[in-house]
């Protein structure tokens, strides 16, 4: 896209008055935040200003001349990312209502680092490139700052505003105001979800110099322009006559797109019945929307037929207008015309008389850029999980989609490609090696399916192997020097590698058979450097109940039989101590065993009687006693 379509020269404006809505809205999503401010203000017009949140990196900085914004505070400060933080940052804002948004960035540079160089950069919205910025700035817009706006669907809760550095230079932003608006706006449900709406112009005909008098009223936001830079005159400049009216307009501030009354209370005619025209620049091979406001606010028309004219765009003429028969007078009349492929960089918009004078009220351009594809949502989870596992530096870029937009490069060491279906993007190949990293591997990598190859070596990264490590897809792996622990997970046979190199580790236990044979079957494997592996040639061999992937058959049956025995062994110690304690608790013992000992007692006192009888007549015989 050529720099027109970032410059949006029309809508580069000094000192804007703030957009507010003062009545009730039925969309409430809305957040505006002071970039690099660290504080949070409610302005006259009652907008809550947020401090800077949401971004992925950066710096905050402040413009060189302040008091030039000194009552729009939001404009004086800024956030800047040098390249220190990656080529690639983000403003990622959550938890957003799914729908439409009006998306508007206010960009200035004021000199704010001493360099008077202006950075050029390309900003990306839901992974669109839609704005450049290129050295060196128009000194108004240097100075005073740029608006730039469009519409768009947000449909996963969040929108990313995306910066990429060009060269070395840092991208950098004021402001940034993201408002809820009806789904329908702008004739979407013919158009398409899929198409965003990039602002060329939005002009409010014969209003005054500041032009901005009514937008604090307009529901979505927008910022309407006076309409005398555009304007192209055939003769004398005068003959272009503004009104103006008090007067009610009826049909604004509906639904669904909430034109306010006081962009219908001004107009332009002409006073010789001459021809009105407009030029605006644009982007050549674009398709454009160019919406008209009309309304019928001069009292001597009053009746159809009094006021018809044809409406040309770039000397084509696409319709003829008679406002006051389609709606009356004092009403608001609002067409539409898309212009397909426009092949040159101006946009020529021509009212010409047919009975009467051309009237306009207000006029937009947009141009209809259809979104560019993005990485496969479980993908994008997969590797914003990795991001942190592996707590990749700022200086790689880690942000937003990791692929998108498909003009940028992926992010840093990672390599993409589009799907079979060519209508997302998919990684392919993963190349970290050296980087310092010091994390482990998040088991989210298993949604990444079509991953080629993956290389983390010579880093300091530890924890297991995650189990989904493996996809039939992945043919070169390289974890070699780190620290990863555990065993080799056996999903890795499932895939089709080529290249293993698993060197330099602290992993154990039986290597599976599949992954070995890839050095039989002419890949390269090395598994030196793991004290615990075992199993295959080179290697130690594994205990004999160990088998590829666990236990073997046979170790089963050993582990189950020892099991028996030990529960055997305990189920025999319980009865055993159940019966002895049975006995213990007896009060009546057997008669037997009381025969038994009065026996025994009659013995011993016979025994004892006996010894004293010998010790008083020694020459007496011994009595034999049988004791029982």
């Amino acid at each position: 896209m050529s720099s027109h379509y970032c410059l949006l020269p029309f809508l580069f404006l000094s000192l804007p008055i703030l957009v507010t809505s003062l009545t009730p809205y039925p969309y409430e999503t809305s957040y505006r935040i002071n970039c690099g401010s660290q504080t949070t203000f409610t302005n006259k017009y009652n907008q809550t200003w947020l401090s800077d949140r949401y971004y992925t990196g950066g710096s905050s900085g402040l413009v060189s001349e302040p008091n030039q914004f000194k009552s729009t505070q939001q404009y004086q400060t800024i956030r800047f990312f040098p390249i220190s933080s990656g080529k690639k940052n983000c403003y990622s804002i959550p938890n957003l209502i799914n729908g439409k948004y009006f998306i508007r960035t206010f960009t200035v540079y004021d000199n704010y680092d001493s360099k008077l160089h202006s950075p050029s950069f390309d900003v990306s919205i839901e992974d669109t490139v839609v704005f450049q910025r290129r050295y060196p700035w128009p000194q108004n817009v240097d100075k005073n700052g740029a608006f730039s706006d469009l519409m768009t669907f947000v449909e996963d809760g969040q929108a990313d505003i995306c910066f990429y550095s060009i060269a070395t230079d840092a991208p950098v932003i004021g402001s940034l105001e993201i408002i809820q608006i009806d789904p329908l706006s702008y004739d979407s449900s013919s158009i398409g979800n899929n198409v965003m709406f990039v602002s060329y112009g939005r002009l409010s005909c014969g209003y005054d110099a500041s032009g901005l008098g009514f937008s604090n009223v307009d529901k979505f936001g927008r910022r309407w322009q006076n309409d005398r830079g555009f304007r192209v005159y055939y003769s004398n400049p005068n003959m272009v006559k503004d009104l103006r009216t008090k007067n009610n307009i009826l049909g604004t501030n509906q639904r669904p797109n909430y034109f306010p009354k006081e962009l219908y209370q001004t107009a332009v005619t002409h006073l010789g019945n001459g021809a009105l025209e407009y030029e605006l620049s644009v982007d050549a091979k674009l398709d454009y929307l160019v919406w008209f406001h009309f309304a019928e606010i001069d009292v001597s028309v009053n009746s159809a037929g009094k006021r018809v004219f044809d409406v040309l765009i770039n000397q084509r003429n696409v319709s003829r207008i008679d406002i006051f028969k389609q709606v009356g007078g004092f009403a608001a009349l609002n067409w539409r015309y898309i212009i397909k492929n426009l092949n040159s960089t101006s946009l020529s918009v021509k009212l010409v008389p047919v009975v009467g004078a051309p009237i306009i009220c207000g006029l937009e351009s947009y141009a209809l850029v259809r979104k560019d594809i993005s990485t496969v949502h479980d993908q994008v989870i997969a590797m914003r999980a990795l991001k942190e596992s592996l707590r990749v530096p700022d200086r790689m870029g880690w942000n937003g989609d990791p692929c998108a937009p498909s003009s940028w490069d992926a992010w840093e060491g990672v390599t993409c490609h589009t799907n079979k279906q060519k209508s997302a993007l998919v990684v392919s190949k993963i190349d970290l090696g050296s980087q310092g990293l010091k994390g482990y591997i998040s088991e989210q990598i298993s949604l990444l399916v079509n991953l080629v190859s993956l290389n983390l070596s010579t880093n300091s990264l530890e924890g297991a192997l995650p189990s989904g490590l493996g996809h039939h897809s992945l043919v070169r792996l390289d974890l070699s020097n780190n620290k990863f622990s555990g065993s080799i997970p056996y999903s890795l046979s499932a895939s089709s590698l080529q290249l293993a190199l698993l060197n330099d580790n602290e992993l154990e236990g039986i290597v599976p058979e599949k992954v070995y044979s890839i050095g039989v079957h002419g890949g390269v494997i090395d598994l030196s450097g793991n004290k615990g592996l075992c199993g295959v040639p080179s290697l130690p061999a594994c205990p004999i109940f160990w088998r590829s992937g666990g236990l073997s058959t046979a170790g089963k049956v050993l582990i189950a039989l020892s099991c028996l025995i030990i529960l055997s062994i305990i189920l025999v110690t319980i009865y055993i101590c159940i019966k002895r304690g049975r006995s213990h608790y007896e009060f009546a013992p057997p008669q037997d065993l009381i025969s038994i000992a009065a026996k025994r007692n009659r013995y011993h006192r016979q025994k004892s009687m006996m010894l004293f009888e010998m010790q008083q007549s020694p020459n007496r015989f011994s009595t034999t006693l049988n004791p029982l």
